[in-house]
């Protein structure tokens, strides 16, 4: 919005129906102005408001829809669904788990022999109950078989759906490490922003804040662990392990969020990093010569 047409058009809703709140929204989200001006004398001058406080109650309303519709997309985006369904996966795995701990033990004082868990849960569901207390005792376990059943279909969801949204992610750490770092960064933008130190402890926070407290060691990392690359590093070079998945994660989730492209090269120049880091313990590799991501914690 140029300075001429400012005053022209009476500033960032000149020549806009009062009642339109659809276009003073699009004028809030896209407009831009490079000096500001006497923004509600323009709108009175224009007709688009009666006084001061009637612009400034029009402004109010205008920006509060355009945050709105705002909102609304991101939350439409294909990584805020990731988000809500690793959520969710853990969220039924969890109350799955204490649903049918408390159903096995409830059907164990009524049955003869009730087994434990999700399997046993399932056995008490399929069960034929002969009283009010069975009837509970059942119907219980059946609700946790299935959440159990929704466990699985949420992880199904996952691995169809990362690998479309962070291809590069995804073939990294795999769907569901991939999610689950999107969802505790909060969001692949967010992710993608992010250090890789940061992301070497993402989901070890709590040992974090003590290390950083002079409670504990530093972390080496966090839900990364999962990753075979790290867990199945031995203890004295997983730091390092660590180090250079992170800085590849991070990569990665740069390539994916700015151009959405599947680059093979970052994940080979990963594989051989690991198998150089590993190749230590047979005392036939090389030194770790150039640093990976630097985490908080600088073991080698």
């Amino acid at each position: 919005m140029s300075e001429d047409t400012d005053a022209t058009n009476g500033g960032w809703f000149g020549g806009l129906d009062p009642e339109d709140d659809d276009a003073a929204a699009d004028a809030i989200a896209g407009g831009r102005a490079e000096v500001p001006r006497d923004w509600p004398r323009l709108a009175i001058d224009s007709g688009f408001a009666a006084d001061a406080d009637d612009y400034y109650d029009r402004l109010r309303a205008a920006a509060t829809r355009a945050t709105r519709r705002t909102v609304r997309e991101r939350e439409g985006a294909d990584d805020r669904q990731l988000i809500h369904a690793v959520r969710a996966m853990d969220d039924c795995e969890r109350t799955a788990n204490e649903v049918a701990e408390r159903a096995t033990e409830w059907a164990g004082a009524i049955f003869e022999t009730a087994p434990t868990g999700i399997a046993g849960a399932r056995e008490v569901a399929d069960r034929e109950p002969s009283g009010a207390a069975e009837n509970r005792a059942v119907s219980l376990a059946a609700r946790a078989a299935d959440l159990a059943d929704e466990c699985d279909e949420l992880a199904g969801y996952i691995e169809r759906t990362a690998p479309a949204v962070a291809p590069n992610l995804s073939a990294m750490a795999g769907p569901e490490l991939a999610a689950r770092l999107i969802a505790l960064a909060g969001g692949l933008e967010s992710l993608a922003k992010k250090p890789s130190g940061t992301v070497q402890v993402l989901g070890a926070e709590d040992a974090l804040f003590a290390h950083l407290a002079g409670r504990a060691p530093s972390p080496k990392h966090g839900v990364i662990f999962t990753h075979e690359f790290v867990r199945n590093t031995r203890p004295a070079d997983r730091g390092s392990a660590a180090r250079a998945f992170a800085g590849k994660l991070t990569l990665a989730a740069r390539v994916d969020h700015y151009s959405g492209e599947f680059r093979e090269e970052i994940h080979d120049d990963l594989r051989e990093r690991i198998a150089t880091i590993r190749a230590r313990a047979e005392g036939t590799g090389e030194e770790d010569g150039g640093r990976g991501a630097v985490g908080v914690n600088g073991d080698e």
